[in-house]
């Protein structure tokens, strides 16, 4: 959680931030093996057992507008550009004698903007209280397609795309109070995510974050963070057919998917969604006060400025048999500047 995010900027100010994250899933927890269904959007099929996840990597490039129409009502714009590289077997039970064949994806692209509106609803001195209703706009490529097993274009599966093909509501909250003024401060954040069914017949799971930490200011350009992250997400739910690969005890191995019912009924994807608490250290550097307080030179181009840096090392996670996150990076940078007198 980056506070200058979660905040409402003073009437008048522009908030900007720009981060980089880079979050890899690689990791096999015990008692998983990695293999999952495959969601077949052109055929829609749940195809059980037909994957076998090897890596993937997600990186994003996010720019965040925050700008204060009055002092407790502020409007968040945040365009995000997304990464994504992946690796799996596919076709497990069909192709290469039933141990399936290796296939490497990648995309790149806008994804869904989001808009939020947020109110602080509780303001004073040495405490805050913001409240936060946003919409995710379906803005991201949500149909890309690769080369299939039979060397044809396939539709990408919807967790490997760029964008999620419909509209998302989320709900939040963001909560300080300064323990002991300009020194130490602590917060809270909370936010639910709720994702509506695409044209595909495709929904992802609802989200739920939760984030409590402090802050502590050592000298007037560093601040040191700590904070715990919680993230719950409910699996996803797939409007299609059931089918299984075949595994060595059918009689016709390796060979096509069996059916197991061929009705379209709205169905979980067993692997998907996730438990997830994280500890998150990081630090803020403030440019405008560092020049200052070791050069005494003061640099109207730095002032307002600040890098910042974080590192989210897991604690507990639990993906339901699909690969985990692993130890994942976020680096930014924040500029404020004065759009409009006050």
């Amino acid at each position: 959680m980056i506070g200058s995010e979660q905040q409402v900027s003073p009437k008048g100010l522009l908030t900007v931030n720009a981060f980089y994250s880079y979050t890899p899933q690689g990791t096999l927890l015990s008692g998983t093996d990695g293999v999952i269904p495959a969601v077949d959007l052109d055929n829609r099929q749940l195809i059980l057992g037909h994957h076998k996840e090897i890596r993937t990597i997600t990186q994003m490039y996010t720019l965040g507008l925050n700008y204060g129409v009055t002092d407790r009502f502020g409007i968040e714009v945040a365009i995000p550009y997304k990464k994504i590289k992946h690796r799996h077997f596919d076709g497990l039970g069909e192709v290469s004698g039933g141990a399936g064949e290796e296939t490497r994806f990648s995309d790149n692209g806008f994804g869904d903007v989001f808009i939020n509106a947020k109110y602080n609803v509780l303001p004073s001195l040495r405490s805050l209280l913001v409240t936060g209703f946003g919409v995710y706009v379906p803005t991201g490529d949500h149909n890309q397609t690769t080369a299939g097993l039979e060397g044809g274009a396939e539709t990408m599966e919807p967790t490997a795309q760029i964008g999620r093909g419909q509209v998302g509501l989320q709900a939040s909250f963001y909560q300080t109070y300064e323990l002991i003024p300009h020194r130490l401060n602590q917060f809270a954040s909370g936010s639910y995510r709720h994702t509506f069914r695409n044209n595909f017949g495709y929904q992802f799971g609802d989200q739920f974050d939760f984030s409590l930490g402090a802050n502590l200011v050592t000298v007037p350009w560093l601040v040191l963070s700590n904070q715990f992250n919680f993230r719950y997400m409910a699996r996803d739910h797939y409007r299609a057919s059931l089918a299984r690969s075949q595994t060595p005890s059918d009689l016709t191995f390796p060979g096509e998917v069996i059916v197991l019912d061929d009705n379209i009924r709205n169905r979980s994807v067993p692997t998907t969604g996730s438990t997830y608490f994280a500890y998150t250290p990081g630090f803020q550097v403030n440019l405008g006060d560092l020049i200052q307080t070791t050069l005494n030179v003061k640099t109207p181009l730095i002032d307002n400025t600040s890098l910042y840096f974080y590192a989210q090392v897991p604690v507990y996670r639990d993906f339901n048999g699909n690969l985990a996150q692993g130890v994942s990076y976020v680096f930014g940078v924040t500029k404020v500047f004065q759009v409009l007198n006050p």
